[in-house]
């Protein structure tokens, strides 16, 4: 493995690293992408959740009896936070990535994140958006959120392409958050309480064999999380992330 780690590569690595660890094509759960998606929102460094990943691993190939096999990566949650504070105390109070480790921003296949390419993801973000057929309550205008988002997708492409260098990025991604934020928001105002309420029992119920390992802090923000992706999968709306192109 490459000392240095890509940024935008966060979620790919970990999903690679896991299933050769297991030994085959696992497909994640939708807890498992959420539960990545805490990971990198908290700032853990991919080598701590890939040493975490390998810890849990070896740990249970170690174990006598093998009846429970790890087929999840929340039952990696507690040796990735392990290894997020062990390299936190070993960078002797570093506020930015380790020595060694990069941010540089570019794709999994090795080229950066040309500004062509970005427009072109805002682009078809905004028409998504556009297209997409929204809930109605009464004082909730989620329609006119996803507009305006739509409109403010536009203008960031065309203020992207007009740049001769992506230097920016990291401005960008902090305005796409607050507009993924605002969209949450509207989305959960005029969703039906029961529906709201099923969304969660479901990630309980999948959150079940992992609550020992795992703070409560952790569960409610995985909870959230879970419901925010489940509320996009049902109405057709595209995550806004760069993580996503």
């Amino acid at each position: 493995m490459e000392d240095q780690f890509n940024y935008f590569n966060y979620f790919t690595e970990i999903e690679e690293h896991f299933q050769r660890r297991w030994g085959g094509i696992l497909r994640l759960s939708t807890l498992d992408w959420v539960l990545i998606e805490t990971w990198k929102d908290a700032g853990i460094p991919l080598e701590a959740v890939l040493r975490g990943i390998d810890v849990t691993f070896e740990r249970y190939e170690m174990r006598p009896s093998k009846t429970r096999k790890i087929n999840g990566l929340g039952f990696c949650s507690q040796e990735v936070l392990a290894a997020a504070e062990d390299m936190k105390e070993a960078a002797v109070g570093a506020a930015h990535p380790a020595a060694g480790q990069s941010v540089s921003i570019k794709s999994g296949a090795g080229q950066g994140f040309e500004p062509e390419a970005i427009a072109a993801f805002l682009r078809r973000n905004a028409d998504l958006l556009d297209a997409a057929k929204l809930p109605r309550s009464a004082g909730v205008f989620v329609q006119a959120v996803a507009e305006e988002s739509g409109a403010t997708l536009r203008k960031l492409a065309q203020e992207t392409e007009s740049k001769t260098t992506a230097a920016r990025l990291e401005d960008l991604e902090r305005h796409l958050t607050v507009l993924e934020e605002k969209l949450f928001a509207a989305l959960l105002a005029a969703t039906p309480d029961e529906e709201i309420v099923a969304v969660r029992a479901q990630a309980d119920r999948e959150l079940a064999p992992y609550r020992r390992k795992m703070a409560g802090p952790q569960i409610e923000q995985l909870q959230k999380q879970y419901v925010h992706k489940r509320l996009l999968e049902k109405y057709g709306l595209p995550r806004l992330s760069l993580f996503y192109m």
